[in-house]
Protein backbone atom coordinates (compact mmCIF):
# COMPACT_ATOMS: atom_id res chain seq x y z
CA UNK A 1 0.00 0.00 0.00
CA UNK A 2 1.42 3.68 -0.83
CA UNK A 3 0.97 5.55 2.64
CA UNK A 4 1.17 9.60 3.00
CA UNK A 5 2.83 10.62 6.10
CA UNK A 6 1.99 14.18 7.41
CA UNK A 7 5.15 15.19 9.57
CA UNK A 8 6.84 11.49 10.30
CA UNK A 9 9.87 13.16 11.81
CA UNK A 10 9.31 13.45 15.65
CA UNK A 11 7.92 11.19 17.60
CA UNK A 12 5.33 8.48 16.86
CA UNK A 13 5.10 10.11 13.11
CA UNK A 14 8.75 7.99 13.18
CA UNK A 15 7.23 4.90 14.87
CA UNK A 16 4.64 4.83 12.06
CA UNK A 17 7.48 5.03 9.06
CA UNK A 18 9.14 2.49 10.86
CA UNK A 19 6.02 0.12 11.49
CA UNK A 20 4.82 0.69 7.76
CA UNK A 21 8.07 0.29 6.27
CA UNK A 22 8.74 -3.25 8.45
CA UNK A 23 5.38 -4.28 6.98
CA UNK A 24 6.46 -3.51 3.22
CA UNK A 25 4.52 -0.51 2.54
CA UNK A 26 5.54 2.89 0.29
CA UNK A 27 5.75 5.53 2.68
CA UNK A 28 5.68 8.86 1.23
CA UNK A 29 6.12 11.94 4.39
CA UNK A 30 4.82 15.60 3.83
CA UNK A 31 6.77 17.82 5.87
CA UNK A 32 8.67 21.29 6.40
CA UNK A 33 12.29 19.60 6.47
CA UNK A 34 12.75 21.49 9.24
CA UNK A 35 12.87 18.30 11.77
CA UNK A 36 15.26 15.86 11.54
CA UNK A 37 15.50 16.52 7.89
CA UNK A 38 18.14 13.67 7.45
CA UNK A 39 16.11 11.13 8.75
CA UNK A 40 15.00 7.72 6.39
CA UNK A 41 16.78 8.45 3.52
CA UNK A 42 15.47 5.88 1.62
CA UNK A 43 12.13 7.41 1.96
CA UNK A 44 10.12 9.61 -0.31
CA UNK A 45 10.35 13.10 1.20
CA UNK A 46 7.65 16.29 -0.07
CA UNK A 47 8.02 19.62 1.72
CA UNK A 48 5.90 22.38 1.71
CA UNK A 49 4.12 24.62 4.58
CA UNK A 50 0.47 22.48 5.16
CA UNK A 51 -0.99 25.60 6.13
CA UNK A 52 0.25 28.12 2.89
CA UNK A 53 1.55 25.33 0.58
CA UNK A 54 0.22 21.90 -0.27
CA UNK A 55 1.35 21.98 -3.88
CA UNK A 56 3.84 18.97 -3.52
CA UNK A 57 1.21 16.82 -2.95
CA UNK A 58 -0.59 17.69 -6.36
CA UNK A 59 -1.29 14.66 -8.76
CA UNK A 60 -0.61 12.18 -6.42
CA UNK A 61 -2.48 9.61 -4.68
CA UNK A 62 -2.21 7.48 -1.76
CA UNK A 63 -3.99 5.07 -0.33
CA UNK A 64 -3.87 6.03 2.67
CA UNK A 65 -2.95 9.31 4.67
CA UNK A 66 -1.56 9.86 8.76
CA UNK A 67 -1.48 13.13 9.86
CA UNK A 68 -0.06 13.33 13.36
CA UNK A 69 0.66 16.70 13.45
CA UNK A 70 -3.01 18.34 13.18
CA UNK A 71 -3.69 21.35 15.79
CA UNK A 72 -5.66 23.66 14.22
CA UNK A 73 -9.35 22.92 12.62
CA UNK A 74 -9.25 25.53 9.31
CA UNK A 75 -5.45 23.58 8.61
CA UNK A 76 -6.29 20.45 9.11
CA UNK A 77 -9.72 20.88 6.90
CA UNK A 78 -7.44 22.59 4.34
CA UNK A 79 -5.33 18.79 3.95
CA UNK A 80 -8.39 17.19 4.25
CA UNK A 81 -10.47 18.97 1.45
CA UNK A 82 -6.90 18.52 -0.55
CA UNK A 83 -6.40 14.92 -0.62
CA UNK A 84 -10.09 14.29 -0.35
CA UNK A 85 -9.80 12.79 -3.78
CA UNK A 86 -6.17 11.64 -3.87
CA UNK A 87 -6.53 9.05 -0.90
CA UNK A 88 -8.86 6.19 0.19
CA UNK A 89 -8.65 6.95 4.15
CA UNK A 90 -7.68 9.96 6.00
CA UNK A 91 -5.96 8.58 9.88
CA UNK A 92 -6.04 11.62 12.28
CA UNK A 93 -3.98 10.97 15.02
CA UNK A 94 -6.22 12.88 18.19
CA UNK A 95 -6.67 13.14 21.79
CA UNK A 96 -7.92 11.90 24.88
CA UNK A 97 -8.13 15.30 25.57
CA UNK A 98 -11.07 16.07 23.25
CA UNK A 99 -13.26 14.67 26.22
CA UNK A 100 -15.11 17.46 27.86
CA UNK A 101 -15.48 15.47 31.12
CA UNK A 102 -12.42 14.00 32.50
CA UNK A 103 -13.50 14.02 35.88
CA UNK A 104 -14.66 10.10 35.24
CA UNK A 105 -13.39 6.69 34.80
CA UNK A 106 -13.39 4.70 31.46
CA UNK A 107 -14.52 7.24 29.41
CA UNK A 108 -15.41 5.88 26.05
CA UNK A 109 -15.61 6.93 22.46
CA UNK A 110 -19.35 8.21 23.16
CA UNK A 111 -18.63 10.79 25.60
CA UNK A 112 -19.45 14.55 25.09
CA UNK A 113 -16.46 16.64 23.41
CA UNK A 114 -15.15 19.93 24.65
CA UNK A 115 -16.14 22.74 22.72
CA UNK A 116 -15.09 26.64 22.35
CA UNK A 117 -16.93 29.78 22.73
CA UNK A 118 -15.08 31.08 20.53
CA UNK A 119 -14.38 28.85 17.78
CA UNK A 120 -11.99 31.20 15.65
CA UNK A 121 -9.51 30.82 18.54
CA UNK A 122 -5.88 29.24 18.04
CA UNK A 123 -4.30 29.25 21.46
CA UNK A 124 -3.39 25.73 21.43
CA UNK A 125 -1.74 25.97 24.73
CA UNK A 126 -4.80 26.82 26.38
CA UNK A 127 -7.71 25.07 23.88
CA UNK A 128 -5.67 22.30 22.69
CA UNK A 129 -8.23 19.83 23.68
CA UNK A 130 -11.31 21.61 21.99
CA UNK A 131 -9.14 22.71 18.92
CA UNK A 132 -8.06 18.73 18.65
CA UNK A 133 -12.03 18.10 18.78
CA UNK A 134 -12.36 20.45 16.17
CA UNK A 135 -9.86 18.57 14.00
CA UNK A 136 -11.75 15.86 14.56
CA UNK A 137 -15.10 17.68 13.10
CA UNK A 138 -13.22 18.98 10.03
CA UNK A 139 -11.84 15.21 8.87
CA UNK A 140 -15.20 13.56 9.59
CA UNK A 141 -17.18 15.97 7.51
CA UNK A 142 -14.58 16.53 4.80
CA UNK A 143 -14.38 12.10 4.50
CA UNK A 144 -16.90 11.08 6.92
CA UNK A 145 -16.91 7.57 5.82
CA UNK A 146 -13.65 7.18 5.31
CA UNK A 147 -12.14 8.87 8.37
CA UNK A 148 -10.11 7.10 11.17
CA UNK A 149 -9.82 8.59 14.50
CA UNK A 150 -7.18 7.44 17.07
CA UNK A 151 -7.59 9.70 20.03
CA UNK A 152 -4.25 8.77 21.90
CA UNK A 153 -3.58 8.92 25.62
CA UNK A 154 0.23 8.92 27.05
CA UNK A 155 2.30 8.34 24.55
CA UNK A 156 6.09 7.04 25.79
CA UNK A 157 9.22 5.05 24.12
CA UNK A 158 11.97 6.45 22.37
CA UNK A 159 11.92 9.93 21.03
CA UNK A 160 9.45 11.07 23.26
CA UNK A 161 10.69 14.66 23.58
CA UNK A 162 8.41 15.45 26.83
CA UNK A 163 10.05 12.95 29.14
CA UNK A 164 6.93 12.40 31.07
CA UNK A 165 7.74 8.59 31.32
CA UNK A 166 11.65 9.07 31.31
CA UNK A 167 11.66 11.55 34.32
CA UNK A 168 10.23 8.47 36.53
CA UNK A 169 12.75 5.49 34.92
CA UNK A 170 15.86 8.06 35.03
CA UNK A 171 14.42 9.24 39.02
CA UNK A 172 14.19 5.61 40.11
CA UNK A 173 17.70 4.93 38.49
CA UNK A 174 19.14 7.41 40.40
CA UNK A 175 17.54 5.66 43.98
CA UNK A 176 17.39 7.25 47.57
CA UNK A 177 14.09 8.65 48.31
CA UNK A 178 11.44 9.18 45.41
CA UNK A 179 8.61 11.56 46.13
CA UNK A 180 5.69 9.53 44.88
CA UNK A 181 2.73 11.65 43.89
CA UNK A 182 -0.71 10.48 45.49
CA UNK A 183 -1.46 6.68 46.23
CA UNK A 184 0.18 3.57 44.93
CA UNK A 185 -3.43 2.03 44.28
CA UNK A 186 -4.27 4.93 41.60
CA UNK A 187 -4.97 3.23 38.08
CA UNK A 188 -2.46 4.88 35.22
CA UNK A 189 -2.20 4.35 31.99
CA UNK A 190 0.12 4.58 29.17
CA UNK A 191 0.69 2.91 25.43
CA UNK A 192 4.49 2.28 23.72
CA UNK A 193 4.39 4.72 20.61
CA UNK A 194 5.38 1.62 18.88
CA UNK A 195 1.74 -0.39 19.55
CA UNK A 196 -0.14 2.64 18.45
CA UNK A 197 1.98 2.89 14.86
CA UNK A 198 1.94 -0.62 14.52
CA UNK A 199 -1.98 -0.61 15.25
CA UNK A 200 -2.65 2.06 12.85
CA UNK A 201 -1.01 0.41 10.43
CA UNK A 202 -2.92 -2.92 10.65
CA UNK A 203 -5.67 -1.07 10.69
CA UNK A 204 -4.66 0.90 7.38
CA UNK A 205 -4.66 -2.82 5.94
CA UNK A 206 -7.94 -3.66 6.83
CA UNK A 207 -9.30 0.08 6.23
CA UNK A 208 -10.99 0.69 9.19
CA UNK A 209 -12.57 3.76 10.00
CA UNK A 210 -14.28 4.91 13.35
CA UNK A 211 -13.60 6.61 16.63
CA UNK A 212 -10.79 4.83 19.23
CA UNK A 213 -9.76 5.11 22.40
CA UNK A 214 -5.86 4.23 22.17
CA UNK A 215 -3.83 3.56 25.10
CA UNK A 216 -2.78 0.37 27.47
CA UNK A 217 -2.81 -1.60 28.98
CA UNK A 218 -4.98 -4.44 28.31
CA UNK A 219 -5.68 -4.51 32.05
CA UNK A 220 -5.25 -1.96 35.01
CA UNK A 221 -1.82 -0.50 36.00
CA UNK A 222 -1.19 1.51 38.97
CA UNK A 223 1.67 3.81 39.69
CA UNK A 224 3.04 1.97 42.37
CA UNK A 225 3.34 -1.15 39.75
CA UNK A 226 5.02 1.55 37.19
CA UNK A 227 7.66 3.08 40.15
CA UNK A 228 7.86 -0.79 41.15
CA UNK A 229 8.74 -2.76 37.82
CA UNK A 230 11.22 1.05 37.21
CA UNK A 231 12.96 0.33 40.07
CA UNK A 232 13.49 -3.54 39.39
CA UNK A 233 14.54 -2.97 35.54
CA UNK A 234 16.89 0.00 36.42
CA UNK A 235 18.22 -2.06 39.96
CA UNK A 236 18.15 0.94 42.00
CA UNK A 237 17.84 0.81 45.99
CA UNK A 238 14.93 3.32 45.41
CA UNK A 239 12.39 4.18 48.34
CA UNK A 240 9.14 5.87 47.53
CA UNK A 241 7.68 8.28 49.62
CA UNK A 242 4.13 8.38 49.28
CA UNK A 243 2.70 12.00 49.30
CA UNK A 244 -0.88 13.04 49.64
CA UNK A 245 -2.32 15.09 46.76
CA UNK A 246 -3.93 17.43 49.16
CA UNK A 247 -0.54 18.34 50.46
CA UNK A 248 0.83 18.44 46.99
CA UNK A 249 -1.59 20.99 45.55
CA UNK A 250 -1.55 23.10 48.25
CA UNK A 251 2.32 23.31 46.97
CA UNK A 252 0.90 24.31 43.90
CA UNK A 253 2.47 21.01 42.34
CA UNK A 254 2.38 21.20 38.68
CA UNK A 255 0.05 17.64 37.55
CA UNK A 256 1.18 15.97 34.58
CA UNK A 257 4.49 18.57 34.28
CA UNK A 258 6.23 19.04 37.33
CA UNK A 259 4.57 15.39 38.57
CA UNK A 260 4.44 13.27 35.30
CA UNK A 261 1.73 10.84 35.23
CA UNK A 262 -0.01 12.59 38.26
CA UNK A 263 -3.54 13.48 38.16
CA UNK A 264 -5.69 14.02 41.15
CA UNK A 265 -7.99 11.13 41.56
CA UNK A 266 -10.97 12.71 41.09
CA UNK A 267 -9.76 14.34 37.50
CA UNK A 268 -7.98 11.12 36.51
CA UNK A 269 -10.24 10.47 33.28
CA UNK A 270 -7.19 10.93 30.82
CA UNK A 271 -5.68 8.17 32.45
CA UNK A 272 -8.41 5.35 32.68
CA UNK A 273 -9.92 5.56 29.00
CA UNK A 274 -12.40 3.07 28.07
CA UNK A 275 -10.45 0.67 25.99
CA UNK A 276 -12.58 -2.27 24.41
CA UNK A 277 -13.43 -1.13 21.03
CA UNK A 278 -9.63 -0.45 20.02
CA UNK A 279 -8.74 -3.59 21.74
CA UNK A 280 -11.57 -5.56 20.27
CA UNK A 281 -10.37 -4.29 16.85
CA UNK A 282 -6.77 -5.59 17.07
CA UNK A 283 -4.19 -2.78 19.41
CA UNK A 284 -1.58 -5.11 21.62
CA UNK A 285 0.80 -4.31 23.64
CA UNK A 286 4.26 -4.49 24.45
CA UNK A 287 5.03 -5.21 28.49
CA UNK A 288 5.86 -2.98 30.64
CA UNK A 289 9.36 -4.25 30.46
CA UNK A 290 9.99 -3.73 27.34
CA UNK A 291 8.52 -0.50 27.47
CA UNK A 292 11.00 0.84 29.67
CA UNK A 293 13.71 -1.21 28.68
CA UNK A 294 13.54 0.53 25.21
CA UNK A 295 13.16 3.76 26.61
CA UNK A 296 16.26 3.57 28.70
CA UNK A 297 18.42 1.97 25.69
CA UNK A 298 17.30 5.65 23.51
CA UNK A 299 18.17 7.31 26.56
CA UNK A 300 21.95 5.95 26.60
CA UNK A 301 22.17 5.92 22.67
CA UNK A 302 21.23 10.09 22.29
CA UNK A 303 23.43 11.04 25.76
CA UNK A 304 25.85 9.10 23.49
CA UNK A 305 25.14 11.48 20.54
CA UNK A 306 25.00 14.68 22.68
CA UNK A 307 21.37 14.62 23.63
CA UNK A 308 18.84 16.55 22.20
CA UNK A 309 16.93 19.82 22.38
CA UNK A 310 13.15 20.13 24.05
CA UNK A 311 10.60 19.72 22.31
CA UNK A 312 8.46 22.97 21.68
CA UNK A 313 4.39 23.18 21.59
CA UNK A 314 2.88 25.82 19.67
CA UNK A 315 2.60 27.90 22.58
CA UNK A 316 6.91 27.92 22.22
CA UNK A 317 6.89 26.25 25.81
CA UNK A 318 9.14 23.52 26.33
CA UNK A 319 7.57 20.35 27.46
CA UNK A 320 10.45 18.54 29.24
CA UNK A 321 8.90 17.52 32.35
CA UNK A 322 9.53 16.38 36.30
CA UNK A 323 10.61 18.93 39.17
CA UNK A 324 14.18 19.82 39.80
CA UNK A 325 16.01 17.31 42.91
CA UNK A 326 16.38 20.46 44.98
CA UNK A 327 12.19 20.71 44.48
CA UNK A 328 11.72 17.26 45.32
CA UNK A 329 13.79 17.28 48.34
CA UNK A 330 11.95 20.30 49.59
CA UNK A 331 8.40 18.56 49.50
CA UNK A 332 9.98 16.04 50.69
CA UNK A 333 11.51 17.19 54.05
CA UNK A 334 8.13 19.48 54.16
CA UNK A 335 5.89 16.36 53.95
CA UNK A 336 7.95 14.33 56.82
CA UNK A 337 8.10 18.00 58.92
CA UNK A 338 4.29 18.87 58.90
CA UNK A 339 2.01 19.13 61.19
CA UNK A 340 1.37 16.28 63.72
CA UNK A 341 4.06 14.00 62.21
CA UNK A 342 6.73 15.92 63.81
CA UNK A 343 5.04 15.63 67.08
CA UNK A 344 4.19 12.43 67.25
CA UNK A 345 8.54 11.72 66.14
Amino acid sequence: MKILIIGGTLFLGRHLVEAALAREHQVTLFNRGTTNPGLFPDVEHLHGDRDTDLAALSGRSWDAAIDTCGYLPRIVQKSAEFLARAIGLYVYVSSASVYADLNRNRIDESAPLNTLDDATTENVAENYGALKALCERAVQSTMPSRALIARAGLLVGPHDQTERFMYWVQRVKAGGEVLAPGKPGRRIQLIHARDMADWIVRMIESNRTGIYNVAGPASPLTMGELLEACRQATGSDAAFTWVAEAFLGERKVAPFSEMPLWLPEDSNGLLSLDLAKAIADGLSFRTLAETIADTMAWDKQRLLSGGMKPARLASGAATHAGISREREREFLNAWHTRPGVAARA
